[in-house]
C-alpha cells in the first residue's frame, strides 16, 4: 500500500521546477514576491512545495518557513487572522532561539490579537474602513441596521437581531476588551510595521507555504489572499501559493459580485506575480512513477531504493533526446531485482500508456496511486482466501473497471457470469485482431478509443478463468454463477444497488417485479455486502436491506438474524427508528437488550417500544 499524502522524496521528477522557483527567490533579493503553483487535484502541487522548501534549504539558513494549510481552519476561524498568528507564532520561535526581536514580536502578537478582536467588536468599521464588504457579524449587523434606517424593520427583522446576538455572543465572550477603542486603518500600519521590523531586526527572509486554498470557501479563499495583500506584502517576504488557479478565479467570481472577467484577471495578477503550472505527466513520467511506486514497496534495500531514483530522475531530464526509463533501463542499474518485482515492472509497462491517456486518469499521480492500492488491495484478498490470481489479469480488468463505459462494464461482467468457465469469450476475437493490428469496427457500448487500446494490453483474457478476479471486485462486480439462474432484469437490478444502495427504494417497483429466487439471490449478495459494514446506525445499505424486505417479506427473518448477529459495539442508536415499523423488529431488540449494547440504544429501544407500544 502507498500512502495518499504528499511525499517529500521526488518521484516525478519536478526538480527543475523546484529549481527554478527557488532561484527566483533567492533572486529576487529582499523584494517581495508571490509564487502560484497551479494544478488539478492531485497533480502533485502539495509535495512540490516540500521539494521548493528543500531547494530553498540548500542555499543556507536565512529562510524562515511557515507552513500554511488555509481548509484546516475554514469553518473554525478567521483565515485571516489564523494566517496572522501562525507566521507571528513562527517568528516568536525564531525570536526566542535567536534572543534577539523580542520587543518587536511580542507587540506583533498584540496587533494580532487585535485583529481577532476586530472581526467581533469592529468588523464592520474595518470593513468600511478598507473599502470592503462587511462580512460575519458585522455583516449581519450592517444588513439588519440597513433595513431599520430605511424604516423597514418589523418583527422578522427583531428577530434577526436576536438570534445574530444569540449566535455570536459565545464567540464574543472573552475576545473583548474594555480598551478596544480603536481606529483600524491605524492598527494595520502597526500590525504591518512591526511585523517588517521584526523580520530586519531577524535578518531572515519569510517564505509562507500557502497548500489547499482551493479546497476553501470562496470567503476563506478571500480572506487568506487579502491577509497578503493588506498586512505581509512587503520587504523580506515571499508567498508560495498551492492552488489550482481556475478555483482562485472562481472564488473572486463569487466574493465580488458582477465582476466582469477582466477584473477578475487583474485580481489574480496583481496577487501572482509568477505563476507556474505543475507539468503534466507523458507517458515516461508515469511509466517511472508507477515503477518507482512498486520498487518503494520491494524487498530492495533503502539504499538502493534512493540510489535507483535518483537515477531514474536523472534519466528523466534526457528522455527530450530519446531515452527511456523502461524495465531494460531498470535492469541496467539494478541487475538484482527480486522476480516478483519484475513482474510488477512489465505490469507498469503494459499499463502506462493507457494510465497517461484514460480520460479518467489523465496521468494524475494520486489517481494513479488510488489503482494501485486498490490492485493491492485485491490481491491481498486474493491470497487470504487461497484464489490464484495473475496480477497482470486483475490490473488489466481493474482499468476496465475504471475507464470503460459502466455500460460496457456490466456487459463483460455478465458474460463472464453466465460462462460456465468464467470466460470473457465475446473478447477473444477482438483481442486477437486488436493485438495483430487489425481495425476494429465495434457497436455501442464497445466503440470507444479507450477499449480499442485496452484490448491490446496483453495478457489476453478471453481464454482466463476471471470468476476469481470477479470474487475480489465485488464491490463492482457482482459475483453470479451460473447456477444462480437470474433474470437478466435481476442481475442489472443487483448490479444497481451494490453500486447505489442509497437509492434502492427507487428501483423498489422494479424488485417488485423480480421472481421471488432473484430477490433470494439478491439479498444474498446485499447481506454479503453488509458484513463490510462497521457501524450500524443508517448505513446506505440498510436502505437495500430494508426494500428487498418490502418486496419480498419473507426475507425479512434474514435481515432480522443478520442485524442480531452484529458486534454490539457496532450497533448505533439511529438503526432503532430507522426498523421500528418492522414486524420483526420487537425480537431484533430483545435481542440487543439482552447484550451489552451502548446505554443510548437502549434508550433508544425504549422509546420506540414506549411510542409504538410493543416488545
Amino acid at each position: 500500500m502507498w500512502h495518499d499524502n504528499e511525499t517529500d522524496r521526488d518521484f516525478l521528477n519536478f526538480t527543475d521546477v523546484t529549481d527554478t522557483v527557488a532561484e527566483i527567490i533567492v533572486q529576487a533579493q529582499g523584494r517581495p514576491i508571490s509564487i502560484g503553483v497551479s494544478g488539478a487535484w492531485g497533480v502533485g502541487k502539495s509535495s512540490m512545495l516540500k521539494f521548493i522548501r528543500q531547494a530553498l534549504e540548500r542555499h543556507g539558513d536565512r529562510f524562515v518557513f511557515v507552513e500554511f494549510n488555509a481548509w484546516l481552519y475554514q469553518g473554525y476561524d478567521d483565515a485571516r487572522a489564523a494566517l496572522l498568528e501562525v507566521i507571528a507564532n513562527k517568528l516568536d520561535e525564531e525570536a526566542q532561539s535567536r534572543q534577539t526581536a523580542l520587543d518587536e514580536v511580542k507587540e506583533l502578537l498584540k496587533r494580532v490579537n487585535w485583529l481577532r478582536v476586530a472581526k467581533f467588536a469592529g468588523g464592520l468599521a474595518m470593513s468600511l474602513g478598507l473599502g470592503l464588504p462587511p462580512v460575519g457579524l458585522a455583516g449581519e449587523i450592517y444588513q439588519i441596521g440597513a433595513k431599520v434606517l430605511a424604516g423597514k424593520a418589523d418583527a422578522q427583522t427583531i428577530g434577526q437581531v436576536n438570534e445574530v446576538m444569540y449566535n455570536t455572543g459565545e464567540d464574543i465572550h472573552g475576545l473583548l476588551r474594555p480598551e478596544s477603542n480603536f481606529s483600524p486603518p491605524k492598527e494595520i500600519n502597526a500590525i504591518r510595521d512591526y511585523f517588517q521590523r521584526t523580520l530586519a531586526e531577524l535578518a531572515v527572509k519569510l517564505v509562507v507555504l500557502i497548500d489547499d486554498l482551493d479546497r476553501c470557501l470562496p470567503p476563506t479563499t478571500i480572506s487568506t489572499l487579502e491577509a497578503i495583500r493588506l498586512f505581509l506584502f512587503m520587504k523580506d517576504t515571499a508567498f508560495v501559493i498551492a492552488a489550482d488557479d481556475t478555483m482562485i478565479k472562481h472564488a473572486v467570481r463569487s466574493h465580488f459580485a458582477n465582476v466582469n472577467e477582466s477584473a477578475v484577471v487583474n485580481y489574480f495578477d496583481k496577487l501572482i506575480q509568477v505563476p507556474i503550472r505543475v507539468p503534466p505527466l507523458g507517458t515516461q513520467e508515469v511509466r517511472a512513477y508507477m515503477m518507482l511506486l512498486f520498487i518503494e514497496n520491494s524487498s530492495i534495500p533503502d539504499t538502493d531504493k534512493e540510489e535507483i531514483r535518483t537515477k531514474v530522475c536523472n534519466q528523466l531530464t534526457e528522455t527530450w533526446k530519446g531515452k527511456r526509463v523502461d524495465r531494460a533501463f531498470i535492469e541496467s542499474i539494478y541487475s538484482n531485482l527480486p522476480d516478483e518485482l519484475e513482474s510488477r515492472l512489465d505490469t507498469a509497462e503494459r499499463l502506462a500508456p493507457l494510465m497517461t491517456t484514460a480520460s479518467q486518469i489523465l496521468g494524475n499521480p494520486r489517481l494513479i496511486k488510488r489503482f494501485m492500492n486498490t490492485l493491492s488491495i485485491r490481491m491481498a484478498m486474493a491470497k487470504s482466501r487461497n484464489i490464484s490470481i495473475d496480477e497482470a489479469v486483475l490490473a488489466k480488468m481493474l482499468l476496465f473497471e475504471r475507464c470503460a463505459s459502466p455500460d460496457a462494464y456490466n456487459v463483460l461482467i455478465s458474460s463472464i457470469n453466465n460462462d460456465n468457465e468464467g470466460k470473457a469469450r465475446l473478447l477473444g476475437d477482438w483481442e486477437r485482431r486488436a493485438l495483430a493490428g487489425d481495425e476494429l469496427q465495434l457497436s455501442q457500448p464497445w466503440d470507444d478509443q479507450f477499449i480499442r487500446e485496452w484490448l491490446t494490453i496483453t495478457p489476453r483474457i478471453a481464454d482466463i478463468d476471471l470468476r476469481g478476479v470477479l470474487y475480489v471486485s465485488r464491490e463492482h462486480a457482482p459475483l453470479i454463477t451460473p447456477e444462480d439462474q437470474m433474470s437478466s432484469e435481476g442481475v442489472e437490478v443487483l448490479a444497481a444497488i451494490l453500486e447505489h444502495p442509497d437509492m434502492a427504494a427507487e428501483m423498489q417497483e422494479r424488485l417488485a417485479h423480480l421472481p421471488r429466487r432473484d430477490l433470494g439471490i439478491i439479498m444474498d449478495r446485499v447481506l454479503e455486502r453488509s458484513r463490510e459494514v462497521q457501524e450500524w446506525g443508517t448505513p446506505p445499505i440498510l436502505n437495500a436491506c430494508l426494500a428487498l424486505v418490502t418486496a419480498d417479506p419473507s426475507q425479512g427473518a434474514r435481515l432480522a438474524a443478520f442485524l442480531r448477529d452484529r458486534p454490539p459495539g457496532q450497533i448505533k442508536p439511529s438503526i432503532v427508528p430507522k426498523i421500528g415499523d418492522q414486524s420483526w423488529a420487537p425480537s431484533v431488540f430483545s435481542s440487543w437488550q439482552s447484550t451489552n449494547v451502548s446505554g443510548p440504544v437502549k434508550q433508544a429501544i425504549e422509546r420506540e417500544v414506549g411510542t409504538r407500544g410493543h416488545l
